[in-house]
């Protein structure tokens, strides 16, 4: 049976002069993961945050921290992503030349592995990965800013994916990430997600309106 839908509020939208209390006040308003954008400036014309402050926020939730790695090459950074903290490594299929061999590193971590889909990139990218993985995320923008809009054409992509998971045997996470909002957000949800990334959407109104923000996410009036 597919999960309760999770919202996973991303911290590239936080306030980052007070990004200690933008977590503790994610979790009390009700977020169900943090997602923790990483991007390196090579992969992703941006650059973000390493594996210090992911260890330097460990301390203020208990909620899993979901760690997106936009980062090429991205194997010698998982085990230090992993030490401070993230519950969850994502990586993208082109971030290095054995993505099979990158999700055994992970597993070897002791962490869950994910695997990103950018909006050209097709399901069939996960042959061969559908025993070891534990998340999909579908990119429903092209990845390395925030508040980009929603590409429509990856709802497509979501309900080929659901389908997929659902004549397997083994229990995946489905994520979307990237112009998520409350109409998006259904959308999503219809087409088979379980689990939406949600910046712009979760941190809009300040630490007051969180807890409405991901209510609303959720379908919640």
């Amino acid at each position: 049976m597919r999960q309760k839908v999770r919202i996973a509020p991303s911290i590239l939208s936080a306030d980052f002069a007070r990004l200690g209390d933008e977590v503790r006040a994610m979790d009390a308003a009700g977020a169900d993961l943090i997602h923790i954008d990483v991007m390196d400036g090579h992969y992703v014309p941006n650059l973000t945050i390493g594996p210090g402050v992911v260890r330097a926020l460990r301390p203020l939730t208990r909620l899993p921290f979901d760690v997106h790695l936009m980062c090429s090459p991205v194997d010698g950074l998982l085990p230090a992503f992993a030490e401070a903290g993230a519950d969850i490594l994502t990586v993208h299929p082109d971030a290095g030349p054995h993505t099979h061999r990158t999700v055994q590193l992970i597993k070897s971590l002791g962490r869950k592995a994910g695997i990103a889909l950018n909006p050209a990139t097709p399901v069939a990218a996960l042959d061969h990965l559908w025993d070891d993985i534990d998340l999909v995320l579908v990119m429903s923008v092209n990845p390395g800013f925030g508040g980009q809009a929603f590409i429509a054409s990856q709802l497509d992509k979501i309900r080929a994916l659901r389908a997929r998971i659902d004549a397997g045997e083994r229990p995946i996470d489905l994520e979307v990430d990237g112009g998520v909002n409350v109409e998006t957000a259904q959308a999503c949800v219809a087409a088979g997600a379980d689990m939406l990334v949600a910046g712009t959407a979760s941190f809009t109104g300040g630490p007051d309106a969180y807890a409405s923000n991901i209510a609303r996410l959720k379908g919640r009036p």
